[in-house]
């Protein structure tokens, strides 16, 4: 069984919130543990801490625009990512992708 078909399961569930980003994680250990995998956990862990972190700050403005802007844009990210993940591709995210992969290396 090759790396992308053992951890696509994997990568399908890191997108899934980030108490899926979480699960994600302990399915990736051990014996399980795939690239593919570990790939996808540090981009979906990403988008879900770094939403909640400037998210907090967007929250400040007061303005439907930019809140309304902040939010498509994590939406487009997020669906960016979990389309890699179901079509067993390992595209990193715009922007944050590489940030996330270094930031997460250990993962």
């Amino acid at each position: 069984m090759n790396d992308i078909q053992k951890g696509k399961n994997t990568a399908i569930v890191a997108y899934m919130t980030i108490i899926g980003a979480v699960i994600a994680i302990f399915m990736n250990q051990e014996e399980n543990k795939t690239d593919f995998g570990s790939f996808h956990i540090r981009q979906g862990l990403g988008i879900f801490l770094s939403f909640f972190l400037l998210g907090y700050f967007v929250g400040y403005a007061d303005s439907w625009m930019v809140s309304g802007a902040f939010y498509l844009f994590y939406f487009i990210l997020w669906i960016y990512g979990f389309l890699g993940a179901l079509q067993g591709q390992k595209k990193e995210i715009p922007l944050l992708g590489k940030f996330f992969q270094n930031l997460f290396k250990s993962l």
